[in-house]
């Protein structure tokens, strides 16, 4: 049981003797939170349940506190608990159990922090999905980099995940890009080939035509130019999956399931869905074209789910998705990460999975709000290399990995945000990707100086940990798996930066007051206790570092 969990459970006690002894009155008992105070002088945890049950207790906040205190049970991990005004009760923590705690972080080793919270539910996790129509760029890294974080924090919360990369490879955009590649390989062949209306304008379409040229000549001119279109599309399709899948991956960011928008339409699931609608009676023809009535359902406005010509929309095809997500595959739940672009159709996938006969609840839509790029105070708008969009490739190229992941993940996705390439490859404590990583190689080297003269820091003594720094940093590792279940609970894995420097500052401070190897006389059995906090401290800030996709360095 996670400290707060076990705090609430000692004062729901209380709360139920001080009834059974007509202290207070008896009746339904609110949510107890317990929180870490900001003040060291409130303790190291509070409740504020005092204050809620003022009202229906027709009593003081402060006098109900005082009323529980004495009845809170003895507990080995409570050195103390008092009363404090306006309606608080305040816990402070017993050093010995404190110091235990290290040996528990030793014994659970890399599962550490992991939890129940989930119990296995199958939970699907969607995001970045791309058009596969042109290269990666910086907005669509920060939904790679939240969604495969958010990921892990719920696998580690006890949750049976899968990762989802879901390929729009069909309707009019994949046409346009088909075409607009036709048009290039012609150029490249020397022809005069006007490109078609809404054509892909970037570089990367004329790269792919050369390639096209060089690895299969002018075979496609001997085609019937819809078989060529489709043919030659088809490969270049391929090329930049395999490219999006590549940086994806330099990124740290990987799937389980890559999803075809064109299986819902060969499997049968397109069909499925619209049958649904159509059998609850939320499909109507207007001019042609088929449509959802979503307003009956809380959205402002209907959706054309059936064009005129008979095509369906890619709310069509969404609905579709969602339909084999909860459905077919039958997900308890399932979360979407989508870009800033599509925030106004939250309301109208929303509908149409209640629609479907599934509580909306079961679905989550995180928007990823857009990024600036600043090298200084310069704002970056276009590469310099291409006088186009920045790629997430050459976003890498510059920072590497680690800075991405860890500046991606520093800020919540409803905010927008700023990354200075230039403050993300500094290499001081002004870098927080530095700090961090410099306070893991800092714990590797002391741990590489102890074998080379054979400490073993097994046999150290945890009951000589007494400075106050080394509390402090017991105290900090202590709230990772808190925080796992506090992430999972809100979706919310842009905490794990925070946490991440808050660790290496309580490090810092502690090797900066404790010497740990010592070669001072009588001084071994105190460097043997420092060690295993320091190992210690090593599994925390290494699983911190995990479940936020970076490495561990031993050196910097």
């Amino acid at each position: 049981m996670l400290l707060p969990h076990h705090i609430a459970h000692l004062v729901a006690q209380a709360v139920e003797e001080a009834q059974r002894r007509e202290l207070l009155p008896r009746g339904p008992l609110p949510d107890i939170e317990v929180e870490h105070p900001q003040e060291p002088d409130h303790g190291d945890l509070a409740t504020s349940l005092p204050l809620r049950l003022a009202r229906s207790a027709r009593m003081s906040p402060l006098a109900i506190a005082q009323r529980l205190v004495p009845l809170l049970p003895a507990d080995p991990a409570v050195e103390r608990a008092w009363a404090a005004a306006p309606g608080f009760i305040n816990f402070s923590l017993r050093l010995p159990w404190l110091r235990q705690q290290v040996e528990d972080v030793l014994r659970q080793g890399d599962a550490y922090g992991r939890g129940d919270l989930g119990q296995g539910q199958r939970v699907q996790v969607e995001f970045v999905s791309v058009n596969p129509t042109g290269p990666i760029h910086v907005g669509h890294a920060r939904g790679g980099v939240l969604g495969s974080a958010l990921a892990a924090v719920l696998e580690a919360a006890g949750y049976q995940v899968s990762r989802e990369y879901y390929i729009n490879d069909a309707g009019s955009q994949i046409d346009a890009f088909r075409r607009t590649l036709y048009a290039r390989y012609l150029q490249a062949l020397g022809q005069d080939a006007p490109l078609p209306e809404n054509a892909y304008q970037g570089s990367y379409m004329v790269s792919l035509a050369q390639e096209a040229v060089a690895q299969h000549g002018d075979r496609f001119l001997r085609l019937p130019e819809p078989e060529a279109i489709n043919a030659l599309g088809e490969i270049g399709l391929q090329k930049m999956l395999a490219q999006i899948r590549d940086d994806l991956a330099r990124l740290r960011t990987d799937f389980d399931v890559w999803f075809s928008e064109r299986s819902l339409y060969g499997d049968g699931e397109y069909s499925t869905a619209l049958g649904l609608l159509r059998e609850g009676g939320y499909l109507v023809e207007r001019q042609g074209a088929l449509w959802f009535t979503s307003t009956a359902l809380g959205d402002d406005k209907d959706n054309v789910l059936l064009k005129s010509t008979g095509e369906p929309t890619y709310f069509a095809s969404d609905i579709a998705y969602h339909y084999n997500k909860f459905t077919t595959r039958g997900f308890h739940r399932v979360i979407d990460i989508w870009g800033a672009d599509h925030q106004g159709h939250v309301s109208r996938v929303k509908a149409a999975v209640a629609a479907l006969g599934v509580e909306p609840q079961r679905l989550t839509i995180v928007i990823s709000q857009l990024v600036t790029l600043k090298r200084g105070d310069e704002v970056l708008r276009l590469s310099k290399r291409t006088g186009e969009i920045i790629t997430l490739r050459e976003l890498l190229d510059e920072v590497g990995p680690d800075a991405c992941r860890f500046f991606f993940l520093s800020r919540s996705p409803e905010s927008q945000m700023e990354f200075d390439l230039e403050l993300a490859k500094q290499q001081s404590e002004n870098n927080p990707v530095y700090y961090v990583q410099y306070a893991y190689a800092r714990i590797a080297g002391i741990l590489r100086l102890a074998l080379e003269r054979g400490l073993d820091y097994r046999q150290g003594d945890v009951s000589l940990l007494t400075d106050p720094a080394e509390a402090a940093l017991i105290k900090k590792m202590l709230l990772l798996p808190e925080l796992i279940e506090t992430m999972a609970l809100r979706l919310e894995p842009h905490h794990l930066p925070h946490y991440a420097v808050e660790l290496a500052t309580a490090f810092h401070w502690f090797y900066d007051h404790c010497r740990v190897v010592s070669s001072e006389p009588g001084e071994g059995s105190i460097t043997l206790a420092r060690l295993k906090l320091v190992e210690a401290c090593r599994i925390v800030l290494a699983r911190a570092l995990s479940l936020m996709g970076m490495t561990a360095p031993e050196r910097m």
